[in-house]
């Protein structure tokens, strides 16, 4: 545990000059004590050794969290994140020890991107903390919800004309007010004819099952009629601790403690060029605890340090954040 909070101290001074080298540090050190991680790398017949570049590092297939205890070290978690996923392809299990560094975490960067959470209004389209204690998503808006200090904040999915009256109120305020939700929460209230006026969007991604999938723009043509601010999208996962953040229609920008690479679809030890579609593979330095080298199942493609979500690799799982309502 002594090694966890060192890295996690370390991240906390992460940069574009020192991210590589504490990578591949971490790296070695999950190598070695991951058991699940050191059995995968010897199934393929990686020696950590040999590996001096972050693009060298193999990726830990993220079904893996389904069928495993994904750790490093020894130590009792305080928590349990459950991935929303389906009964037919189960959920994927995330084991955290310190969810003071994960809430920490989440808000420096949310507030590195959109401002102060203090004297804002945060609302939720999402299941409450009492109904989905166990979703990273619920459990970090919940935080954020806390640290706004507004009583206007909180959930609202179940209390759509609750919501409507609230936001009202928003509109009366001189202080930012962010919706966070679920992106077929968001089509059933433009559906209601919600006025989202002077409200920060921030949506979570497609519809896995709920509504027809429809592309980024196309979602945002739609949710500009309800006249918002602006409408940002989040991009995160049970199985990570960072999140990436797109405003308006830009590409999604990683947390300082992320970065991304994209893998070829036929060959996922093998970089794809630039702005080809592949394979998301994340690296996420927030994962001290358990595995920071996450091989994902979403296609993707890159520019720069910043990426684009193009959808789910064929045949691959539904998984996410939007099945949360069922």
């Amino acid at each position: 545990m002594e090694e966890i909070q060192k890295f996690r101290q370390r991240i906390l001074q992460i940069n574009e000059n020192n991210f590589d080298p504490i990578a591949l540090e971490l790296f070695k050190f999950q190598a070695l004590r991951n058991p699940v991680y050191r059995e995968y790398l010897s199934h393929i017949n990686a020696d950590p050794d040999a590996i001096h570049d972050i693009s060298e590092i193999p990726f830990l297939p993220i079904r893996f969290f389904k069928s495993h205890t994904v750790k490093t070290g020894s130590w009792s978690e305080e928590k349990i994140f459950h991935s929303s996923g389906t009964t037919l392809t189960g959920n994927s299990a995330h084991h955290v020890d310190d969810l003071r560094f994960y809430t920490a975490h989440a808000r420096r960067y949310f507030e590195q991107v959109f401002g102060p959470l203090k004297n804002s209004n945060f609302l939720a389209v999402l299941p409450s903390y009492q109904e989905r204690d166990d979703s990273s998503l619920v459990f970090m808006a919940d935080d954020f919800i806390r640290h706004s200090d507004s009583d206007l904040s909180g959930f609202y999915l179940n209390d759509l004309n609750q919501l409507a009256q609230i936001l009202a109120v928003c509109r009366s305020q001189q202080k930012p007010a962010f919706l966070l939700g679920v992106t077929f929460a968001f089509l059933d209230l433009i559906q209601e004819g919600i006025d989202l006026s002077g409200v920060i969007i921030i949506e979570t991604g497609g519809m896995k099952g709920r509504r027809k999938e429809i592309i980024r723009s196309e979602l945002h043509e739609i949710l500009m009629r309800g006249n918002p601010r602006s409408i940002c999208s989040e991009y995160g996962m049970t199985e990570l601790l960072s999140q990436a953040y797109a405003t308006g229609n830009e590409w999604f920008r990683p947390a300082p403690a992320m970065k991304v690479l994209v893998k070829e679809i036929n060959d996922p030890f093998q970089i794809a060029r630039p702005g080809a579609a592949g394979i998301l593979n994340v690296i996420d330095l927030a994962n001290v605890h358990s595995c920071a080298f996450i091989e994902t199942q979403d296609l993707a493609r890159k520019q720069g340090n910043l990426f684009e979500v193009l959808g789910r690799v064929d045949n691959s799982d539904l998984r996410g954040c939007n099945l949360l309502i069922s």
